[in-house]
């Protein structure tokens, strides 16, 4: 063994690492970021969650309901609702997570030392989250009806107490699958076509083929157009592979407009395609342009867009942020349409959000693509 020609080569590599001047930032950078990412996007505890109250009692002791939910940290009250009919907009729009309705009589119930049960409507698409929300609100229940206990016969006698009568819209058995096999459709048409798309320009650069396209009047727009069809066709089958599963395997029924879910599905690959055509300008080599769309996007994206971890409990820096992340907006689209069956009235917002941000990347990719060898 020969220390020397081990030495000889060590300085080369350390050399061609510190000439890679976009190797490093995904050596030293990326760690950094995926840990800060972690350590303040991903939670699984839930607070502040958003809920509707409709009382229908207006009564001391359904106030003091209210005010303990408030209290605990796990709850805020975002809306009053006087119709019990008007509750379901307020749902479908995920303006609220849950709905608390308390009923007539409920303070002549507890002052008369008899039970009285409250009616909880739930927005099931997040089973997870809302699972936990229900375990937070029973905990709260049962404080309060310790807490209204009275002294009778020289005993102690529960002669009062709050039960809950729980409704789950959109996910009646809260099972997860209905809300993770949706996004997983979504997390599936991201990374497949930024993967493709993200090697498209570079494997022409490796190969050589670059070169002779240089030398066609073809323009940058043109070569884009090109660029990005058959990876259309690609994520429309897999999509449509996708969604035959689901639908057929997994037991998840669409609810809402197909048409209109494939038409937003096309905004969101105007997206994706081109972050990987940009990506793909931008890389010397096929594995940079992988690495840099995993780390720098594909992971960001999961933890800010609400794909497992709830946004709410997220830092407000972060929460902002995550409106800039076109994954958050379809994924809203997808579990949207699919679990509560809304249609664009609801979900506008979003699909404006989406078309522009997928013009302002696409124009990016033709803008930084020049034809000519870097």
């Amino acid at each position: 063994m020969n220390f020397q020609r081990i030495s000889a080569l060590l300085r080369k590599e350390f050399t061609q690492l510190a000439r890679d001047k976009k190797l490093l930032p995904i050596i030293l950078i990326a760690p950094v970021m995926q840990l800060g990412l972690m350590g303040y996007a991903v939670s699984v505890d839930i607070k502040d969650i958003a809920i509707g109250v409709c009382d229908q009692d207006k009564s001391v002791e359904s106030r003091e309901l209210v005010e303990k939910l408030v209290t605990s940290g796990y709850f805020t009250v975002e809306y009053s609702i006087d119709d019990y009919n008007a509750i379901q907009p307020f749902l479908d729009a995920d303006r609220v997570s849950m709905v608390l309705v308390i009923p007539h009589r409920f303070g002549d119930m507890i002052v008369g030392h008899r039970s009285a049960t409250v009616q909880v409507l739930v927005d099931g698409s997040e089973g997870n989250t809302t699972a936990i929300a229900i375990g937070y609100l029973n905990q709260i229940l049962g404080q309060y009806s310790a807490g209204i206990l009275t002294e009778v016969a020289g005993g102690t006698l529960p002669t009062a107490g709050v039960g809950t009568e729980v409704r789950a819209w959109y996910n009646p058995e809260l099972k997860s699958r209905n809300y993770m096999v949706p996004g997983l459709l979504v997390m599936i048409l991201l990374a497949g076509t930024m993967n493709l798309t993200s090697m498209a320009i570079v494997r022409e650069k490796e190969i050589g083929t670059l070169e002779q396209i240089m030398v066609t009047p073809i323009t940058p727009t043109e070569l884009m157009i090109g660029k990005m069809i058959p990876f259309t066709a690609i994520a429309s089958a897999n999509a449509t592979v996708v969604m035959t599963v689901m639908v057929l395997g997994f037991g998840i029924p669409i609810r809402g407009s197909v048409p209109l879910l494939i038409g937003l599905s096309g905004c969101f690959l105007l997206t994706s395609l081109g972050l990987g055509l940009f990506l793909s300008t931008i890389s010397r080599t096929q594995q940079q342009a992988m690495m840099v769309g995993q780390f720098f996007i594909i992971q960001p994206m999961m933890y800010l867009s609400g794909f497992a971890f709830p946004i709410d409990n997220m830092p407000r820096i972060l929460q902002g942020i995550s409106w800039l992340i076109p994954m958050r907006h379809f994924l809203y689209i997808v579990r949207s349409l699919i679990l509560k069956g809304v249609g664009i009235g609801d979900l506008w917002l979003q699909a404006l959000l989406l078309l522009g941000m997928g013009s302002v990347v696409l124009a990016g990719s033709v803008l930084r693509f020049r034809k000519k060898l870097d």
